[in-house]
């Protein structure tokens, strides 16, 4: 009697211990299904731009031939041949552009809070910028140069002569840094946009701009009483290319197939001249 008592008892627990083990099985199934579920829920930077109809570029439009303002028929708008490479990748995607004007030094935290897909606003690609974004390929280079003051011509060519002196520069940008490393005791007077640090040269509360080229050649065809001068520095030509947020592969990838097939084509060429002749 004992016996067959025991016998049933584990009979029981055997039945017991196989719904178990199916109930986990089971779970763990679901768990994974789940998680294979999510994983497929998940958007690329690609997919979430197509899916929306636009890419959404941030930009810095004060500085030409790049990017700038200029009225077209009555209307203000955003050019430059950043905005034309902008617009290409856009058609590459399938996408309507949308451009959004703020401060250079606001670019970043836009684009890593998500406010915006991409930059493109002349931006060099440093170690430290590349700690928090990703980057194209370098689709620009252009040399770094100086304006000061015509009746200063022969006083700043060099450097050295510039040692002490107030200088002007786009604040968070490649020639705030290239101002403090090569320009000695330079006091530097820092601002969010180049029109700004402009009328600050023809006030005479600076002594010299540190601009790209292209850009000191727009404004000293607007301005008589500007020049550029005869100062070179060493860090040079170390290009321009399309911030994107961290992880962004994909979109990195789209973009640099738009620049290749740009390049290919010599368009960025022509953009960069036609940006040039549309400054006015």
């Amino acid at each position: 009697m004992f016996k067959k008592g025991k016998n049933k008892l584990v009979a029981v627990l055997i039945i017991m211990l196989v719904v178990l083990s199916f109930s986990g099985c089971a779970k763990n199934s679901a768990n994974a299904g789940s998680s294979n579920n999510e994983a497929k829920n998940v958007e690329s930077a690609v997919d979430k731009i197509k899916k929306s109809g636009k890419l959404v570029l941030g930009t810095s439009a004060d500085y030409p031939p790049y990017e700038f303002h200029k009225e077209i028929n009555g209307k203000d708008e955003i050019v430059g041949f950043d905005i034309e490479i902008a617009k290409e990748i856009a058609k590459d995607l399938g996408v309507e552009l949308e451009i959004k004007d703020m401060k250079f030094d606001g670019l970043l935290a836009a684009l890593q809070a998500g406010k915006i897909d991409l930059v493109i606003a002349g931006m060099t690609p440093t170690e430290e910028r590349k700690k928090s974004v990703d980057f194209s390929n370098i689709y620009y280079k252009a040399e770094q140069a100086v304006i000061v003051r015509a009746e200063d011509k022969d006083k700043y060519k060099t450097t050295d002569d510039l040692k002490g002196k107030k200088i002007g520069v786009q604040k968070g940008t490649t020639q705030e840094q290239i101002a403090k490393d090569e320009i000695q005791n330079a006091q530097l007077k820092s601002l969010g946009k180049v029109t700004d640090l402009v009328l600050e040269l023809q006030n005479k509360k600076v002594d010299a701009l540190v601009v790209e080229h292209p850009v000191a050649t727009s404004y000293v065809s607007k301005n008589a009483g500007m020049v550029i001068s005869d100062v070179k520095f060493k860090d040079q030509d170390k290009g321009s290319a399309v911030a994107i947020k961290k992880g962004s592969t994909d979109l990195v990838n789209a973009v640099n197939k738009t620049l290749e097939r740009l390049n290919n084509e010599k368009l960025i060429d022509k953009f960069v001249i036609d940006a040039n002749n549309m400054v006015e």
